[in-house]
């Protein structure tokens, strides 16, 4: 039996601190409740983390180069907004969507440049852009919802392929694409070498400050992205939607393990950390708990999750 104990501990001592408080969060939630474990709610989950993978997924690059965007829920917001007023001028969704992605990708592309080539340290420059996002948003909708928006945008996040919901498709799909970019390709070797030594990157030929602009453009782009998944859940456009998304998106990945400095970031943790702040939002949600409370019980999440994990880590 000690034996066991003995080949137990150095297994459990590699479990995730993340892994751990997401169980303890099922278990917890699915005793205080019935419908917590229910298929339909474990989908609803899923579906409601879409948008915040979207986010999470980037802000890992993000801050796997030792930066930060406190834009992206503004940015999120904002291109809904032009997706929808696109949508209702034109009739278009495709011109709608390219809207948002054009919004997305124009403050990613701010945010890069004014990291990488002017020097702004990415808290102050992306407070900036959060602040100017914010401000278009209130200002071209007058502080309202933008309705009206056709039945085909509302489909995308309530249609389905193969029994499958497309949200939790779009989600797979994109957590699988940035797998293989991180992992897989040069791209994800050059987001390494941003964080954790950038003089190795100039030595093999390339461009630092480009590839860091190309970091926050994806991030950009991927909150344009999101913007069509938010849009189509509300069936609106709301000035103040996604704001605050972008706490979720960083608590998610510190959660996930991924370090604000030497470019060390694990996707897989990402994941996971997604899923609890999901579970958690559900469970408080079903527990009719208000929404201030759970912005503090998802700074308890990230404490909680890193505490374990600094307790793994000693000797």
């Amino acid at each position: 039996m000690s034996q066991i104990r003995t080949a137990a501990l150095p297994a459990l001592a590699r479990v995730p601190g993340v892994a751990i408080v997401l169980v303890a969060l099922l278990v917890g939630f699915s005793l205080a409740g019935p419908r917590f474990l229910t298929p339909a709610n474990i989908a609803n989950i899923l579906m409601q983390s879409t948008v915040l993978i979207l986010l999470a997924l980037p802000m890992t690059l993000i801050i796997m180069t030792e930066g930060l965007d406190l834009s992206m829920g503004a940015v999120l917001t904002l291109a809904s907004i032009a997706l929808a007023m696109t949508v209702v001028a034109t009739g278009s969704p495709a011109l709608g969507f390219l809207a948002g992605l054009a919004v997305g990708l124009g403050f990613g592309l701010a945010n890069g440049a004014l990291v990488a080539l002017i020097g702004i340290p990415p808290f102050i420059a992306t407070l900036g852009t959060l602040g100017i996002a914010q401000g278009l948003a209130l200002a071209v909708t007058d502080g309202q919802s933008v309705v009206g928006i056709p039945p085909s945008i509302e489909r995308v996040y309530s249609g389905t392929l193969f029994a499958v919901p497309i949200p939790i498709i779009i989600g797979a799909a994109a957590y699988a694409l940035g797998h293989l970019l991180l992992y897989h390709t040069r791209f994800g070797a050059a987001v390494f070498a941003l964080g954790g030594n950038r003089e190795a990157l100039r030595l093999a030929g390339a461009s630092d400050r480009a590839m860091l602009i190309v970091v926050y453009a994806v991030g950009g782009l991927m909150a344009g992205f999101g913007a069509l998944l938010m849009t189509a859940r509300m069936n609106s456009a709301h000035p103040t939607a996604g704001i605050g998304l972008e706490f979720d998106a960083i608590a998610a990945v510190a959660v996930g393990g991924t370090s604000f400095e030497r470019g060390n970031g694990w996707l897989f943790g990402t994941l996971l950390g997604v899923v609890a702040v999901g579970v958690l939002r559900n469970g408080l949600n079903l527990l009719a708990v208000p929404s201030s409370a759970q912005v503090a019980c998802i700074g308890a999440l990230v404490i909680l999750a890193l505490f374990i994990d600094a307790l793994r880590s000693r000797p």
